[in-house]
């Protein structure tokens, strides 16, 4: 498979996807020296680090004393209330991502509920599909990974945990690994054969099919999924992008169209309506 066909904002229409979805659920980065830094392996410690050394000086103190009583504590309750303050902190003070997604799977690991054990993996999962670096793609989805596993120990028939997980391997595959998204298609489609009806695994499939180049699979799909939900946006837009990839013009239209009519941001949908104009 063609390393193109892996990337889903070949048309420019992705790069309006990503920016919309997950532009708005990841909080505003500080660039570090660690996330600027190419290397073959992430280090989240190394990036926290970096990142508490731009704080001011008041929030380094506060910062470093909370890691600090982490490593003293031996209650695992009181781990769990420090993560949570860490998280909190580089979520709304700093807004920083990447310690935020750290503290709150490692309070979710530590708690071992399936409620907090969701929500993190769900947390990294979102944001996974907006990153393009890839070994901090690489850790978000072995984070994520870890974490549906370890909610699905405690809750093994929950189809949608199933579904997360495979999600994971679509989104967090390495651009030359098609593999990988395939391995994730097949453990949503046992989801999905089991009953044909459960919309975010038929939802997931289309988008895994237009993240592997399956396109007419994908936007097969992909309309029974807006035929359930209409205003669904990601599924509108996806389908517009893959009936651009088919090559066919109108329909894509059609659905950029569709879902035009549900941005509100004057920017955004500047941008599609500029995307239909050149594709008519």
């Amino acid at each position: 498979m063609k390393k193109q066909q892996m990337i889903l904002v070949g048309s420019g229409i992705g790069i309006l996807l990503l920016v919309y979805f997950f532009g708005k659920t990841v909080p505003p980065k500080k660039d570090t020296p660690a996330s600027q830094a190419a290397g073959k392996a992430f280090d989240i410690q190394s990036a926290i680090q970096a990142a508490t050394a731009q704080l001011p000086a008041s929030q380094q103190t506060y910062v470093n004393g909370l890691s600090q009583s982490v490593v003293r504590g031996d209650v695992n309750e009181q781990k769990i209330k420090t993560y949570r303050q860490l998280a909190a902190f580089w979520s709304d003070s700093a807004q920083a991502f990447m310690p935020f997604a750290y503290y709150t799977a490692e309070a979710a690991k530590l708690e071992n509920s399936e409620k907090s054990l969701t929500f993190a993996a769900q947390l990294l999962l979102d944001n996974l599909r907006g990153v393009e670096q890839p070994e901090i793609k690489s850790w978000l989805a072995s984070q994520s990974k870890e974490l549906f596993e370890k909610a699905l120990v405690l809750n093994p028939d929950n189809d949608s945990l199933k579904v997360g997980l495979g999600s994971t391997y679509i989104f967090g595959a390495p651009a030359d690994n098609p593999q990988e998204v395939m391995k994730g298609i097949q453990q949503i489609l046992e989801v999905s054969r089991k009953d044909s009806t459960n919309i975010y695994a038929q939802k997931m499939l289309g988008v895994g099919g237009i993240v592997s180049g399956q396109y007419d699979k994908a936007v097969e799909r992909l309309e029974k999924v807006a035929a359930k939900d209409p205003h669904d946006l990601e599924v509108l837009l996806m389908l517009g992008e893959g009936y651009e990839r088919l090559g066919q013009k109108a329909r894509a239209v059609e659905w950029y169209q569709h879902a035009a009519e549900h941005i509100s941001n004057p920017a955004l949908k500047g941008e599609l309506e500029k995307r239909i104009r050149e594709l008519k």
